[in-house]
């Protein structure tokens, strides 16, 4: 199954009650559909039909990672940052990090590789997963991120995510 939206209603939460949940809440966003995006360079190639021309905006990479005592982080970089796995497990005080299993990603964050996103906390509180967020996000007015799936992007203003993050009880820890 891959992790677009026509396969949502099998995730634990769908799409479509992540965007209902954020409209309850009052939360801002532009919803952007478009072809499933698997990587960051699938993401460049389609970012020009929905970014705003001069929009301080972060575009992100995500890692769902596992260190050797079995515990679960989702770390949420800038797109182009370059990542060293040994300087970042360092800075998480964590030991032998690895990447997180297809099997791991769905039970920890309830979605499937190539829709991690930072939105999967909304699962991922609950499973104990920590949360590592790019301290550039601080600076940014708007992140652009998957809601659980791959075929579509939500631009959030940064108030309203981490307006988010409260509602959900998630802690940002950040990079």
């Amino acid at each position: 199954m891959d992790a677009s939206s026509s396969h949502q209603d099998s995730l634990p939460l769908s799409s479509d009650a992540l965007l209902a949940r954020l409209d309850e809440w009052g939360l801002g966003y532009r919803l952007h559909e478009h072809v499933p995006l698997r990587t960051v360079e699938d993401a460049k190639a389609v970012e020009d039909q929905f970014m705003v021309p001069g929009e301080n905006a972060l575009r992100l990479k995500n890692l769902y990672l596992r260190d050797k005592k079995k515990r679960n982080y989702l770390v949420t970089l800038e797109q182009s940052r370059e990542i060293d796995l040994k300087a970042l497990a360092a800075s998480l005080g964590a030991n032998n990090l690895s990447f997180g299993s297809a099997d791991r990603l769905i039970q920890h964050l309830g979605i499937r590789p190539g829709a991690v996103s930072p939105l999967a906390m909304v699962t991922g509180v609950d499973q104990g997963v920590q949360f590592y967020m790019d301290a550039a996000a601080q600076e940014a007015e708007v992140i652009y991120m998957h809601p659980l799936v791959n075929d579509r992007t939500v631009a959030m203003p940064r108030e309203d995510m981490m307006m988010f993050f409260e509602r959900i009880g998630c802690t940002v820890n950040w990079i």
